[in-house]
């Protein structure tokens, strides 16, 4: 997976395309690639802003709105002849809100990954903790192995982070987490003492995973 962090990039979009799109009146994304798109926003958008933005009235004093002020304080806009360049990490909370309905799973709190927004995987997850088999174990393959990307904000000193994570292929996902969970459920009752005797959950998970 690709790692987009807010905090190191900059979306770079067209400003014919911005300043079409505030024009329209029309609900609007700008997506992490900068690229913009009207509702009804698909399923697979990554955006970092969504909103409508009301052109300046006619009455006003003003000969032209600002540019910069358009999305809000929480961006940092710079125009750039004909592009517009923007830092999108202080409007973090509102692309959580954004995003979250369409991410595979949310690592943003402080407890870590609680589910994942597909029941398979969520089945997948919820087995694995009976033997101790955490979702930061299983979003970690995905990490490495899959396709996607993890939007983000990440900084080393003091150290943060806060992501969302979007995978390409689900069904790619689904099986590299049954086989990682599977093979290690397998190293589990051959080597640990701690499952030498099951409980029922422990029984139905490694049945779920077809370890016995």
């Amino acid at each position: 997976m690709k790692k987009f962090n807010l905090f190191k990039e900059i979306i770079v979009v067209a400003k014919s395309d911005f300043l079409r799109a505030v024009n329209s009146a029309k609900q609007f994304a700008i997506a992490y690639d900068g690229t913009i798109v009207f509702e009804p926003f698909p399923p697979e958008l990554i955006s970092i802003y969504e909103g409508t933005i009301t052109p300046s009235s006619p009455l006003s004093t003003n000969l032209a709105r600002p540019l910069g002020t358009m999305l809000g304080d929480s961006y940092r806009i710079v125009e750039d002849e004909d592009r517009i360049l923007i830092k999108a990490s202080g409007a973090w909370q509102n692309i959580i809100g954004y995003n979250h309905k369409r991410a595979l799973y949310d690592d943003t709190s402080g407890d870590g990954i609680a589910e994942f927004a597909d029941k398979n995987l969520e089945a997948i997850g919820w087995h694995a903790t009976e033997f101790n088999i955490g979702y930061r174990d299983i979003v970690d393959q995905f990490e490495a192995q899959c396709d996607g990307v993890l939007l983000c904000i990440e900084q080393e000193e003091p150290y943060q982070f806060s992501g969302l994570g979007f995978v390409t292929d689900l069904q790619q996902a689904q099986q590299l987490a049954f086989e990682y969970c599977a093979e290690a459920v397998k190293e589990k009752l051959a080597n640990d003492e701690d499952f030498a005797t099951l409980t029922k959950d422990e029984e139905e998970a490694a049945e779920f995973f077809k370890a016995r």
